[in-house]
């Protein structure tokens, strides 16, 4: 069955949706979505630093995310203002990725494979890192759970009940680095970002809890993937783009459905 390329972008798909629902349910309440496309721009200096020093895609992506994602928030704890800290550290990993690529002599590279995704191509072993990465995000944000949604309330009311706020942030940073390096070849590193936002902001309208919204904005996400790989069987589009297209379309529809009370 795996040896179908269809089934095996589906699978891929569906794993990065379960893994982006609650993390971006996260990103969403607290505010966060720049800080997920600075780490998603990031994604493409690992690329090159993969290809460079010959080790995997994964580890290289999942790498230059979490530095970039610990280098913003050490640098926004030094005075500089968390917009401009990110503005810097984006666009400057984006441009030195890029450059670095076109350093890379003898290795043939298309970039748009990383900056739009390529799910299509995903073979068995990519399935497998795709599963293991979106797994462990999913058990890292149901083990601090609790404390996740405390800190998220208010930081002065978790540290009252014995939480360290600056740890629960460094579990987002890290969750946020694992679906970035997941994702990259799911729906590109432009396209990141819009898998954690727009299925968790489509959810926002339907969900009476926080654990609702969570569980909502992962099954979005997941037909979202089927509904746009759907599509672009049968339209000829490229698939990442499609799929974000097809939870756009979900957010478009909550909007147009009354709120539950």
């Amino acid at each position: 069955m795996l040896d179908d390329f269809l089934v095996r972008a589906a699978l891929a798909g569906v794993a990065v949706a379960l893994a982006a629902g609650p993390l971006g349910a996260f990103v969403v309440w607290r505010r966060m979505a720049y800080f997920g496309e600075a780490t998603a721009h990031a994604a493409i200096l690992g690329v090159a630093i993969a290809l460079g020093f010959s080790i995997s895609i994964f580890a290289g992506t999942l790498g230059a995310a979490l530095a970039m994602a610990l280098a913003v928030t050490s640098l926004s704890g030094r005075g500089l203002a968390m917009d401009t800290a990110l503005g810097v550290a984006a666009h400057a990993a984006l441009a030195v990725g890029l450059v670095s690529v076109s350093f890379l002599s003898g290795v043939r590279v298309d970039l748009s494979a990383y900056l739009f995704g390529d799910i299509l191509a995903v073979g068995r072993s990519d399935l497998a890192v795709i599963w293991a990465g979106a797994l462990a995000v999913l058990a890292l944000i149901v083990w601090r759970w609790t404390a996740l949604l405390t800190v998220t309330v208010s930081e002065e009311l978790a540290t009252a009940s014995g939480l360290d706020p600056g740890r629960e942030r460094l579990v987002l940073t890290v969750a946020l680095a694992l679906v970035v390096a997941v994702a990259i070849q799911v729906v590109g590193a432009l396209l990141i970002v819009a898998m954690l936002i727009v299925p968790a902001a489509a959810a926002r309208p339907w969900s009476r809890t926080p654990e609702a919204m969570a569980l909502i904005a992962s099954g979005i996400g997941a037909l979202s993937a089927l509904a746009g790989l759907w599509g672009s069987y049968h339209f000829d589009t490229p698939a990442g783009p499609s799929i974000v297209v097809a939870a756009s379309c979900a957010f478009a529809l909550s909007l147009a459905v009354p709120r539950r009370a």
